[in-house]
């Protein structure tokens, strides 16, 4: 916490401290084992406490649109409608009801309130009967509990068959994930979930050094190509619309051969506790993260909240005034 902040604002954070500790316990011991330190999740500074605070504090109702698959498709194509989107063949909320053609070819069934939904389907393999069970399991789950990822929980279970895309694993890349803070670029991933490979890249997308808990050996980075570095530099421009003036997001495309496609939105990245072993990585985000952009301290508040608020805005004018 800031040393300059007043001594009334450094109380109440305090206690805001205490309390969001006492009410969210689960949270902050996940939170101790995936990241071996105490987080203060009143007055966040590190990366990861601030996706803490989003999860506790920061109820923005458009995350719950950007979470939803399906609603986010809606919001992508209104903010850029010229960049290619997967095709929704068949939605609805009975698998029972998919029709029969659309498993015979390659698609991928999904639902739209969770992450690691997806069945993808070839040739009519898995069965009919398999997708149908898995789907009405999913449907009935409520993801993001054990995380607080509170932003899944409003969205109504809808399962929906979308097109297969021709990635361009092993040969480009399959996946770029651009981190967006106030509508400026902080850093782009790129893996390729076939190779077993990832890069990060700067805004202007030069390579940078650094590796993912997923892939850890820097001798498990994507080759860089001019035709990398073209899409590297499309999603870069392109995420900016998407992302609007969201204090903090990130946007993923889909890599194939002919175009990019839009991916996925993402409101809490590695549920709260990704990682990489570069550490300018996070630390950009820090620097560009304002949270007095955020829907919480742009809204107006009464009662106990309002001196949080009021207090939390000292700590955000104090950091800026710091740089």
């Amino acid at each position: 916490m800031k040393a300059n902040i007043p001594g009334r604002h450094r109380l109440v954070l305090a206690v805001a401290r205490l309390l969001f500790t006492l009410r969210h316990p689960a949270l902050v011991v996940r939170f101790v084992m995936k990241l071996g330190y105490l987080p203060n999740p009143a007055a966040p500074e590190s990366y990861h406490e601030r996706l803490l605070w989003r999860k506790i504090v920061d109820r923005n109702p458009l995350f719950v649109t950007l979470t939803d698959k399906l609603a986010a498709k809606a919001h992508i194509s209104s903010a850029c409608p010229e960049l290619a989107l997967p095709r929704t063949l068949w939605s609805g909320r009975d698998p029972a009801d998919i029709p029969v053609d659309l498993l015979a070819g390659e698609v991928i069934v999904k639902t739209n309130h969770g992450c690691a939904m997806n069945i993808f389907v070839a040739s009519g393999d898995p069965n009919r009967g398999l997708i149908i069970a898995k789907a009405r399991h999913w449907l009935r789950k409520r993801y993001g509990r054990r995380d607080g990822e509170w932003a899944y929980w409003p969205i109504v279970p809808t399962v929906f068959v979308e097109e297969r895309l021709a990635l361009s694993g092993a040969r480009i890349a399959t996946d770029i994930k651009v981190h967006v803070c106030g509508g400026v670029i902080t850093h782009a991933w790129v893996e390729d979930k076939v190779a077993g490979r990832s890069l990060l890249f700067d805004r202007e997308a030069n390579p940078l050094p650094g590796r993912d808990p997923d892939y850890p050996r820097e001798d498990q980075a994507v080759p860089v190509n001019a035709r990398l570095l073209n899409y590297v530099r499309q999603a870069v421009s392109i995420a900016p619309a998407i992302a609007g003036n969201l204090d903090y997001i990130r946007i993923d495309f889909l890599v194939t051969d002919l175009c990019l496609y839009a991916g996925e939105i993402v409101v809490y990245p590695g549920a709260g506790y990704g990682t990489t072993t570069n550490p300018a990585f996070a630390g950009e985000i820090e620097r560009l993260w304002r949270l007095d952009r955020s829907h919480y301290l742009r809204r107006r508040h009464s009662g106990l909240a309002r001196f949080y608020a009021s207090a939390l805005r000292a700590t955000c004018a104090a950091d800026a005034g710091s740089r």
